[in-house]
């Protein structure tokens, strides 16, 4: 382990742990889909990629934990591990550890696409001109097993077909264009940076998202993090080879993400607030309940299901409602509404 890394005791019985990495951390949720006894959670994944909420993705709910393991067999990045008396039991039942890594073989030329590409940036190459006299580079192209997810960028750009990806899942994405209101969550939640918003030509009508299969490793992180619940993701199968794959098998596959927790309580400052109505426009919950336009628009015709302006000040209609994107955070002029973190029940 790195030692920026934290590490976090989530949970203990006699001599078994289990320890939670946030940096390794995605967003997931596939530990608390796999959970037997509900015990973990994943919520507010949107502002805390943006940084609008100082948390972890994942936290401990209930006194329940089994110290199973199951949650760490099928976190595709190692970000929870089961020890016995301080030894690691990762082995070749979890996800992390039965994956093959992402090899470099000799055919590279350190070219350094795949140090671009990298949406993890845990690809450095190091390179110099040949001394032999020839026309070539040479060097090394490292890659950080730790930080890699496996979404086969690398392998995709890489002229000489030098580098080897497995990825952790297959399965399916799918979204539905009417209730997705283009707030970017899910672009800038993705791990692989398998999501992206077209630019499109002037009269030219294009997707609100776009989805690329092959950067896609199906982890469910931009399901999660929707505000709207637009999108759907189900994984369909485990790729790596690895012992006792049917219990993990049947605790994942076609089962839907988890549901999100609600983890975040709207702040206001009521004298700083200008009336402006910018977040009450941009909220992705107000705009899926006024339809009529492509967002929550600020006359007072209809009724705001989340942010409103009263008087001159911005009101929150229903905390419980807000689906944690932070989009209103990132777009008041003058700091006026923040999130702070409510404890998991």
């Amino acid at each position: 382990m790195k030692e920026c890394e934290r590490l976090s005791v989530f949970s203990g019985k006699k001599t078994r742990q289990l320890f939670y990495i946030p940096e390794k951390c995605i967003g997931c949720g596939t530990c608390v889909q796999a959970c037997p006894k509900s015990g973990l959670s994943v919520g507010a994944v949107g502002s805390i990629v943006r940084k609008l909420l100082d948390a972890d993705f994942l936290e401990r709910k209930g006194e329940d934990c089994l110290v199973c393991g199951i949650c760490a067999r099928v976190c595709p990045t190692g970000a929870l591990e089961l020890r016995q008396e301080g030894k690691t039991l990762n082995d070749m039942s979890y996800i992390f550890e039965a994956m093959k890594p992402t090899t470099v073989n000799e055919n590279c030329v350190h070219c350094g696409l795949c140090e671009d590409i990298c949406p993890r940036t845990c690809i450095e190459v190091i390179r110099d001109i040949s001394k032999d006299g020839s026309l070539k580079l040479v060097g090394k192209t490292l890659i950080n097993s730790a930080s890699c997810v496996h979404c086969g960028w690398c392998a995709a750009v890489c002229p000489m077909n030098a580098i080897f990806v497995e990825k952790p899942f297959k399965g399916r994405w799918s979204w539905v264009e009417d209730i997705c209101q283009t707030c970017h969550t899910c672009v800038e939640v993705c791990p692989t940076n398998a999501l992206f918003n077209k630019k499109a030509k002037s009269g030219e009508r294009v997707e609100k998202i776009t989805h690329r299969p092959d950067a896609c490793i199906y982890c469910g992180a931009c399901a999660v993090a929707c505000p709207v619940n637009a999108i759907t993701v189900r994984k369909t199968a485990i790729l790596p080879s690895l012992e006792k794959k049917g219990l993990l098998e049947k605790k994942i596959l076609e089962a839907p993400v988890s549901e999100a927790t609600h983890r975040t309580c709207i702040e206001t400052d009521e004298d700083a607030c200008l009336g402006c109505g910018n977040c009450v426009i941009v909220c992705p919950v107000n705009a899926l309940n006024n339809r009529e336009l492509a967002a929550g628009y600020l006359n007072n015709m209809d009724e705001k299901a989340l942010l409103e302006v009263k008087n001159g000040k911005i009101f929150v209609v229903n905390q419980d409602l807000c689906g944690e994107d932070g989009v209103c955070v990132l777009i008041c002029p003058v700091n006026a509404i923040w999130f702070v973190k409510r404890e998991v029940n």
